[in-house]
């Protein structure tokens, strides 16, 4: 069985930084290109960044570009998302992707 779980989201303030994580369970992680998406409120999902698999090449979109960073750790079979300045339009449920599968999402709230 193929599962995503993500986890670090949480209440931060605007101009904070926050990393996310999603660990896979049960499959070929290294050879696999890692998404997150994020949903906002009354907003439809959209993606955020990609990475490939090696030599890791990453893309973001230009609403995150230059304050957000994916990663990867094979090893743990893990992708994370370095969240910097963030700002309270970046508030909305983050999930990770691979290929057709989807996590649940971790939450970031971003305000005063």
């Amino acid at each position: 069985e193929v599962r995503l779980v993500e986890s670090g989201g949480d209440l931060v303030q605007p101009g904070g930084s926050l990393t996310l994580s999603c660990k896979a369970f049960g499959l070929a992680f290294s050879g696999s290109e890692m998404k997150w998406y994020r949903q906002r409120p009354q907003k439809a999902r959209e993606w955020v960044a990609s990475i490939s698999k090696r030599p890791s090449i990453r893309t973001y979109s230009d609403a995150v570009k230059g304050r957000f960073y994916i990663y990867r750790e094979d090893f743990k079979n893990t992708v994370y998302l370095r969240m910097n300045d963030v700002t309270p339009e970046d508030t909305a449920v983050y999930i990770c992707n691979i290929g057709e599968w989807w996590g649940q999402g971790t939450q970031v709230s971003v305000f005063e």
